[in-house]
């Protein structure tokens, strides 16, 4: 039985490094040099903890066969003298694997696209820029690319530390107030891939996360050139009241919806939030029910998050939830 459930624990164990977010489904070029790595060391670790395991079970099964003699006691110097020396030479090639790793995850090349990443408690501003430096046009929560170009991040906190890690397509890297890091990262095939702040910023860490949507160039030019229009005018009643109850609400001054009056900035760019996967910073999937939920009562589902409750009748809130659905 104990057999039974250290197998079932070993595939259970085994089958978190096949998901959207694990170091070994590597499908960019950095995360590809990073697994390299992991396996290499997971490898050597493997060979020398079996050896190291059959010596000592040759000597558990000989124990009553070792002589205490001066050919024994030589035997026994020179091996763990062996054993030091491997062991030095070991963790030696380690470091430098380690090392020239570390200086490969570099991309060479012009970017073919420039994003701000602004971490802030407890969600991401992603802000897309032309070649000018100018800002195009600004999103949340989710990141495109397109595959096989390199994609520069340059990455900037508004309040703690937090980090960037999308472990499929690249190492982690710091997100500091009053700092730039740069990140370059290429995704080799199109996918969603999932990412997490891997620094403990606060109360709600655990939910602030990001996906990449890697995308064929037409696909990544076509969303490009949609994110970056005005926001649609309803054409439902119920929307276009939901509309009028966003402008008229505290919640205009805290969003942006382009193409309206509310030009708020220190909440997410809404203008295209019901084309998103979700909300929250992945806490939600995007439907009209948690759209509503989350206008509703936002310090329930996420305690301690920056936006306030607003008051608002039930009537508000159905039409509230649809307007923010149709701004896709």
């Amino acid at each position: 039985m104990k057999s039974f459930c250290l197998i079932a624990l070993l595939f259970i164990t085994l089958a978190g490094c096949s998901s959207n977010q694990s170091a070994l489904n590597a499908h960019g070029h950095s995360a590809i040099a990073l697994q390299h790595l992991i396996i290499g060391m997971i490898v050597i670790c493997t060979v020398i903890w079996l050896i190291v395991t059959g010596f000592l079970a040759w000597t558990l099964i000989r124990r009553g066969e070792v002589r205490q003699d001066e050919v024994s006691t030589r035997i026994m110097t020179r091996s763990v003298k062996s054993a030091a020396t491997a062991t030095a030479v070991i963790v030696a090639g380690l470091t430098l694997a380690s090392f020239y790793t570390t200086r490969s995850l570099s991309i060479s090349g012009q970017p073919a696209v420039v994003v701000t990443v602004k971490a802030q408690q407890w969600w991401w501003q992603f802000i897309y820029k032309d070649q000018n430096d100018v800002t195009v046009f600004q999103t949340a929560n989710e990141l495109h690319v397109p595959v096989g170009k390199n994609v520069k991040l340059e990455l900037e906190s508004i309040d703690v530390i937090h980090s960037f890690w999308v472990p499929s397509l690249a190492g982690k890297l710091d997100l500091i107030p009053g700092r730039r890091n740069l990140l370059t990262l290429r995704a080799d095939r199109p996918g969603i891939y999932r990412g997490q702040c891997a620094e403990f910023c606060g109360l709600q860490h655990s939910h602030m996360a990001l996906l990449v949507i890697a995308q064929d160039e037409v696909d990544f030019q076509r969303w490009a050139a949609g994110q970056a229009a005005a926001a649609i005018e309803p054409t439902v009643e119920e929307a276009s009241a939901g509309k009028a109850v966003f402008n008229s609400k505290p919640c205009a001054a805290c969003h942006t919806v382009r193409g309206t009056p509310a030009v708020g900035t220190s909440g997410p760019d809404l203008t295209h939030v019901g084309g998103r996967q979700t909300i929250a910073a992945g806490l939600l999937q995007t439907t009209r029910g948690s759209l509503a939920a989350w206008i509703a009562d936002p310090q329930t589902l996420k305690p301690g998050n920056n936006m306030p409750t607003v008051p608002l009748t039930s009537d508000e809130l159905r039409q509230l939830a649809a307007y923010m659905e149709t701004l896709k």
